[in-house]
């Protein structure tokens, strides 16, 4: 019954999220949408100034839609219908959901601020701060209420420690850092939603061995919305995710470690994300320090293309170091 729910997750968000851009990439085109690029990223990045912007609503909907009915057809295929409807995964696997849909709005405030103003400044950044931090409080919370009250950090595969109440400021900058490293992601044509498909493919695998078809069924939902948004953002893109996609993503990396208790594992499994936040840290610091760069472009899938490498090279290389973390993460938790 779990691999029939996991299959219809898979066609439903797959689909849905493809034939979203049939419509949606017109509209955004009409609403003149589009990207508004001025000294981010090489020179010639100028040139897809205009591509229509916000398009991560298209996976949005089709992860939601997808999720939803995932997640109804494993309760109704189950002998206890109304408790597995109502289990404690499940109102995890939703809170997850909920956290990355508040993300996703951050997201769209940020973008519509820069299409609506012509700039490539949305939010403040203190602005974005503040209600990313008021979110992931308000996550943890919640987890907290739902009975989820456990300070033991699980380190698959060496073991576990209990870091009492130091477990919810080190959950807070986990979140707040992912969720910003995910954006930072989304710099190249296909490269975050590979990256994250790369990720939850990780974090289907962890959810089957520890027995948690919420977070399982989810994460499917992720991974095929991922495919099913490449179809229009693959090198050329016809469309970008903008930050209400990236947001959104970012909600979802750290929930799906969140709702299976193991959020160190997106340190290993989300390493190209990692990677990408703190190269724009050591630039930032480096430059001050010193006066001189690290790399040649910071986050550092700029610093790969202005060394000449095409932007699917690099789509490729960095899925491919994703699929390593991912595969150290599933052999950590399958030996714990």
């Amino acid at each position: 019954m779990s691999t029939i729910a996991t299959i219809i997750t898979a066609a439903a968000a797959f689909i849905i999220t493809s034939i979203a851009g049939i419509w949606l990439i017109p509209f955004l085109r009409r609403l003149k949408f589009g990207q508004i690029i001025n000294d981010i990223g090489p020179t010639w990045h100028k040139g897809k100034q205009g591509t229509p912007t916000m398009g991560g609503l298209m996976f949005i909907i089709g992860i939601v839609i997808a999720t939803l009915v995932g997640y109804l057809t494993f309760s109704i295929a189950s002998g206890d219908k109304l408790s597995a409807l109502f289990s404690f995964q499940g109102k995890k696997m939703f809170a997850g959901l909920i956290m990355a849909l508040a993300y996703a709005f951050i997201g769209f405030m940020d973008d519509f601020t820069k299409i609506t103003k012509k700039r490539n400044l949305g939010l403040t950044v203190k602005q974005k701060l503040v209600v990313q931090i008021l979110v992931a409080v308000a996550y943890l919370a919640i987890l907290y209420l739902l009975g989820d009250k456990s300070t033991v950090l699980k380190l698959p595969p060496f073991g576990e420690v209990d870091i009492g109440l130091f477990y919810y400021p080190l959950g807070l900058i986990i979140i707040i850092g992912f969720v910003n490293a995910v954006n930072l992601t989304d710099g190249l044509d296909g490269l975050n939603s590979s990256v994250t498909f790369v990720y939850a493919l990780a974090f289907m695998l962890v959810s089957a061995k520890l027995e948690n078809m919420p977070n399982n069924i989810f994460a499917t939902a992720v991974a095929a919305g991922c495919l099913g948004f490449l179809v229009w953002n693959f090198y050329p893109a016809k469309v970008f995710m903008g930050d209400t996609g990236s947001m959104f993503l970012g909600g979802c990396v750290v929930s799906l470690g969140f709702s299976v208790n193991l959020p160190a594992t997106i340190l290993l499994a989300g390493i190209v994300y990692l990677a990408e936040a703190f190269s724009v840290i050591l630039q930032v610091i480096c430059f001050k320090l010193t006066g001189k760069r690290i790399f040649k472009m910071s986050p550092i899938h700029h610093h790969f293309e202005m060394s000449g490498y095409s932007e699917v090279k690099i789509l490729v290389l960095f899925s491919v170091v994703g699929f390593i973390g991912g595969a150290l993460t599933i052999l950590g938790v399958y030996n714990m």
